[in-house]
C-alpha cells in the first residue's frame, strides 16, 4: 500500500506525526506533511491508519 497526501488540504495540524512519526514529518516552513516512508506493509497498516483518521482535514489516504 502507498500513502498519499493531498497538500491542498493539509493545514499542518501534526496529528500524522503524533500518531506515526516513523512515516510522517512536517515541513519546517509550511508545517505541511512530508511522507518519509511512502510504502506501508500489512503489519504497519494499523499505525498509518491511526494517523490518517487523526488528520482533521482528511489530507491523507492509503491506496493499493
Amino acid at each position: 500500500m502507498k500513502i498519499v497526501a493531498d497538500l491542498e488540504r493539509c493545514i499542518g495540524a501534526g496529528q500524522c506525526v503524533a500518531n506515526a512519526e516513523r512515516f510522517f514529518t512536517q515541513d519546517e516552513e509550511t508545517g505541511q506533511v512530508i511522507i518519509q516512508v511512502p510504502t506501508v506493509t500489512e503489519t504497519e497498516r494499523e499505525e498509518v491508519e491511526l494517523a490518517i483518521y487523526a488528520c482533521p482535514t482528511r489530507a491523507l489516504s492509503l491506496i493499493q
